[in-house]
């Protein structure tokens, strides 16, 4: 951060009015109330302050903001030290909310009181953290003479983002000029601030991450596997998107079976050497099964006992999402340290149950488990699989939904037939019945996941005669 002051400095009106802003809440709890939950834009007329009569008033920032319509996904960040130096107390509560995020897992995050002035005081006798977060409710022209004095006790590559209350394009231009980081207005919610940090901090080699979409069957036998993988193929097929699929239960997993593929590396040969699992070997060792579907896929043996440290697997699924825009992981059926924090870490989370009390028991749980640990993600989707088997008892979905706590995405119903015939030709259901109800439940899946419509290719009239 500098504090050379640019030639323009005097072009800040104190006075500047807001184009932004409309018509301001008249008392202070309105004022606050607007900055959080967005009632009314802040304006420049009326500077934030303080509140007080705030501050005993619990906020509610549980206003996730979800991403399914964005290619990529969220990076975590580094391990990093933040200082927040706030005005308002619903600032501070924000903070708090977003340092329990799964993203910030890594980073120390700690919140002072006294806005600006604070932060000077704290830094003439302190060591720089990695990133300042200063609040400020002032005139563009005092802010402007507050940072520069806050620069003088900075180390040079410090990173600075300030929290505003004024939407002034000649104030964020000085704060740019000065080499702050980011600027800031209310209302904003967890996710935009956490994003707006992991910006900071991006590798700018590589600042591309993809979606993280994991799939856990609440018991054995449910199928996750299968919805996993005709997730991964209508997302590259249907939805038009580059997509790879990660097997990684590496005794028993089926997707070189299930895509009718031969393929002599596996995702065992870099979780071994994670070290080396760079992009080019990374590239290597995927199959590809179509044009935009990529197979990491699992040994086809059990000759070795396989055991990986918890690093390995987040050192190569952070690999494979460097390159490519959706990634969906085929997760098995076990309970430990690298599958738990592998489900936490991920953008969306799947889980299969069946309509019974098995996997009503251990899909509330899990469900339960992460939503604990992913305050600002969306909860973890439900899909209810092999649903009306003829003469089986089953719970009935409204039941289900009710007392698992979450509505089912999707329903797919019992096909053995459409099922069957993909498992035995290496197909997926969408090859084999592309206008059947397990298929296009997938694909609506896929829909919401991505944010994208299905873009089936039609059959001219001429290949239905065919029978192509």
């Amino acid at each position: 951060m500098g504090n050379d002051k640019p030639m323009f400095e005097d072009d800040i009106d104190p006075e500047f009015e807001d184009v932004f802003g409309e018509e301001l809440p008249s008392t202070p709890i309105e004022k606050a109330a607007a900055a959080i939950f967005g009632d009314a834009p802040a304006s420049a007329a009326a500077p934030v302050q303080p509140v007080v009569e705030f501050a005993g008033r619990p906020a509610n920032y549980n206003m996730p903001v979800f991403s399914s319509g964005d290619e990529g996904g969220d990076a975590l960040l580094p391990a990093i030290s933040i200082k927040l130096f706030y005005e308002r107390e619903e600032t501070r509560l924000l903070m708090d909310l977003c340092a329990q995020d799964r993203r910030m897992g890594r980073a120390t995050v700690e919140c002072l009181p006294g806005g600006i002035p604070s932060a000077i005081h704290y830094l003439r006798g302190n060591p720089t953290p990695n990133l300042i977060l200063i609040e400020s409710g002032s005139v563009a022209q005092q802010v402007i003479a507050e940072v520069d004095s806050l620069a003088e006790h900075c180390d040079e590559h410090v990173k600075v983002l300030v929290i505003g209350a004024v939407n002034d394009i000649m104030l964020y231009r000085q704060l740019m000029a000065r080499g702050v980081s980011e600027y800031l207005v209310p209302p904003f919610q967890p996710l935009q601030i956490i994003r707006a940090i992991s910006n900071l901090f991006s590798d700018p080699d590589a600042p591309f991450v993809g979606r993280q979409i994991s799939v856990v069957g609440a018991k054995g036998g449910v199928g996750a596997s299968t919805i996993a993988h005709n997730l991964a193929w209508s997302l590259a097929e249907n939805i038009k998107v580059n997509t790879t699929l990660v097997d990684l239960d590496l005794s028993f997993g089926t997707t070189a079976l299930d895509f009718n593929q031969e393929t002599p590396q596996t995702i065992a040969d870099a979780l071994l050497a994670p070290e080396r699992a760079d992009d080019a070997v990374i590239e290597r060792l995927l199959a590809r099964a179509t044009e935009r579907l990529s197979l990491f896929t699992a040994p086809a043996h059990i000759n070795q006992i396989i055991d990986i440290p918890d690093d390995s697997y987040t050192t190569v699924i952070q690999g494979v999402r460097r390159n490519v825009p959706f990634m969906v992981l085929d997760l098995p059926h076990v309970w430990n340290h690298w599958l738990r924090n592998t489900l936490i870490q991920s953008d969306e989370v799947i889980v299969v149950c069946q309509p019974d009390l098995a996997s009503l028991r251990n899909g509330k749980n899990l469900i339960d488990q992460l939503k604990g640990h992913r305050v600002n993600d969306h909860p973890p989707r439900l899909v209810l699989n092999m649903c009306g088997v003829p003469k089986r008892p089953e719970i009935p979905v409204k039941d289900f939904a009710a007392a698992i706590g979450v509505e089912p995405d999707i329903i797919v119903p019992f096909d053995p037939e459409v099922f069957g015939t993909a498992a035995n030709n290496g197909q997926m259901v969408s090859e084999t019945g592309p206008a059947s109800k397990p298929a296009m439940a997938i694909d609506d899946l896929a829909a919401a996941l991505s944010g994208r419509s299905i873009q089936r290719a039609e059959k001219s009239f001429l290949k239905k005669l065919l029978g192509k």
